[in-house]
């Protein structure tokens, strides 16, 4: 089929690999066993979600019916699974307990999973990452180092799906992406990621000055957390750091426009705090580097800006791919996202304000490395917003593809629930070309007609201008930065319909541009 993704050639007794034991690895695990496939699940750790473990204490703003997927749950289903009621959110650890160990258990998954198996490296048998000539054919060699004390093992494999995450890849404290000058002297009082703050870890927190730092959901509910252990445990105090202005109303969500209640109440309620001097706000605080004075943290911003007086440090700015097992494959990364190439338009931050993603599988998410993926929030590289929901549609379009049916990995089966978010401001060609109320791009509320025309928005895009989320294939601009982004050139624009559309099959489709006044928090094309 012409413009198919290749698929190598090998030996046919080999198993798909695939890396993690997390939600979105068993999803793969489940896809490729229903396609009669043979697989092979390699987890780190003692046992499975280990990630999701960590932060077991965090109640998912995403209820269970986006959480479970359609090809576990079938097997879940066979041996009498009771679902959980799907409008309920579930906690992190309910997520392990009630889903995941279960969907582990099942014969099918029990009989490919390995625990303790750390991949540390991949690379293709009898080939480096220069030789070329008949590397598609070769299998995969993964090696692994293995928990129980015996050594090293190899694995060869078709095909790799790497769905390790990156929860254990924190960013730094630092606003270059750099750990901040004193950073790891300090490191026994920083707490990347979620705390438990209400529970296991409360006597860290109870009675002492925290400042957290970052603008995502992460940050929101660490505050959350310490603003109900302030009104527990007296001489509890919170200080709230974000790197840009902007970021504040960004954390703030869409409240009430928000399909995901939950997600909405989150940004509420850190507004209700924010708005009551609960927290210590401050906007613009670019960290560049911390010091122990006294027995308190001294935080200096990039501009001379210092915080005193601080005992604990939470860092929520988000997470970053480890990229190390993968040195010796050919990757084309996105520059400055790690993603995919062909995915970093469809996801990067600095163009997606309204957290809107298109829905994208086996295309969008190959390398040069034929058979091998990255799935799950590791696919996006550094960028947020990832839910489980699109980790899922990743992986069933990833088994179609290596099982050979081109039709089923093109299709959508996703609709993700919008954020109610547009916070960026229209470019200015957006704005002059369509000022009128009737107009496409302007700043009237376009119709659905006037949103997805299709004519309208190609001469809009033909212009150089942003039409309801279609874009010139030559350039993404980022209207925060100012900077002009290249687009890779092998995503080219392709016409969808209105909702989520219709993914073309010759090419990824175009990215969203921030919507803003444009489309109102409408999703068009």
């Amino acid at each position: 089929m012409d413009g198919d993704i290749d698929v190598p050639h090998m030996p046919a007794d080999l198993p798909v690999a695939v890396i993690g034991a997390g939600p979105v690895g068993l999803a793969a695990a489940a896809h490729l066993l229903a396609r009669g496939e043979r697989v092979i699940v390699l987890e780190a750790a003692a046992d499975v979600a280990a990630h999701m473990r960590d932060f077991g204490h965090v109640r998912l703003f995403s209820p269970w019916r986006y959480n479970v997927d359609a090809a576990a749950r079938a097997l879940l289903d066979r041996r009498g699974w009771t679902a959980p009621a799907p409008e309920r959110l579930p906690t992190g650890q309910e997520l392990v307990d009630l889903y995941l160990r279960p969907l582990a258990a099942t014969p099918e998954i029990a009989a490919v999973l390995r625990l303790g198996r750390r991949v540390v490296a991949i690379s293709r048998a009898g080939f480096d990452k220069v030789k070329s000539k008949g590397r598609d054919a070769a299998p995969f060699v993964l090696r692994i180092a293995r928990a129980d004390c015996l050594g090293e093992e190899e694995v060869r494999a078709r095909a790799v799906i790497d769905c390790t995450g990156t929860w254990s890849q924190p960013n730094p404290l630092g606003a270059n992406g750099l750990p901040a000058v004193g950073e790891a002297t300090l490191s026994a009082r920083i707490r990347y990621g979620i705390p438990d703050v209400l529970g296991r870890e409360r006597p860290r927190y109870a009675g002492k000055r925290t400042l957290v730092v970052g603008g995502g959901h992460s940050a929101a509910n660490a505050l959350l957390d310490l603003a109900q252990l302030a009104r527990e445990a007296p001489g509890t105090r919170l200080d709230w750091a974000v790197r840009a202005s902007q970021d504040i109303d960004k954390a703030f969500g869409g409240g009430e426009a928000d399909q995901l209640a939950a997600r909405g109440a989150l940004g509420s309620g850190l507004r209700r705090l924010v708005d009551s001097n609960v927290v210590a706000l401050h906007p613009g605080l670019r960290i560049a580097s911390l010091r122990a004075d006294a027995g308190k943290i001294v935080v200096t911003g990039e501009d001379g800006t210092v915080v005193d007086g601080i005992d604990e440090i939470v860092c929520a700015t988000g997470q970053r791919p480890d990229l190390a097992m993968t040195r010796e494959l050919r990757l084309r990364l996105d520059p400055w996202l790690e993603c995919a190439e062909a995915l970093g338009p469809l996801i990067d931050p600095n163009l997606h304000s309204c957290g809107t993603v298109r829905p994208h599988g086996a295309r969008e998410l190959a390398h040069p490395e034929p058979g091998f993926y990255v799935a799950g929030v590791k696919s996006y590289g550094r960028a947020p917003t990832f839910l489980l929901a699109t980790g899922y549609e990743q992986v069933r379009s990833i088994a179609a593809a290596l099982t050979g049916d081109w039709v089923a990995a093109q299709e959508v089966h996703l609709d993700l629930p919008q954020t109610g978010v547009c916070s960026a401001t229209p470019l200015a060609a957006t704005t002059a070309a369509g000022a009128g109320a009737g107009a496409c791009c302007g700043t009237a509320p376009p119709t659905e007609a006037q949103c997805c025309d299709p004519v309208a928005k190609e001469e809009a895009v033909a212009a150089g201008a942003s039409c309801c989320g279609a874009t010139s294939d030559k350039v993404r601009v980022s209207v925060k930065a100012g900077a002009a982004r290249t687009a890779a050139p092998s995503v080219a624009a392709s016409p969808t319909t209105a909702a989520w559309g219709d993914t073309a099959v010759a090419a990824p489709p175009q990215p969203a541009s921030p919507a803003g006044a444009t489309c109102r928090g409408k999703t068009c094309g």
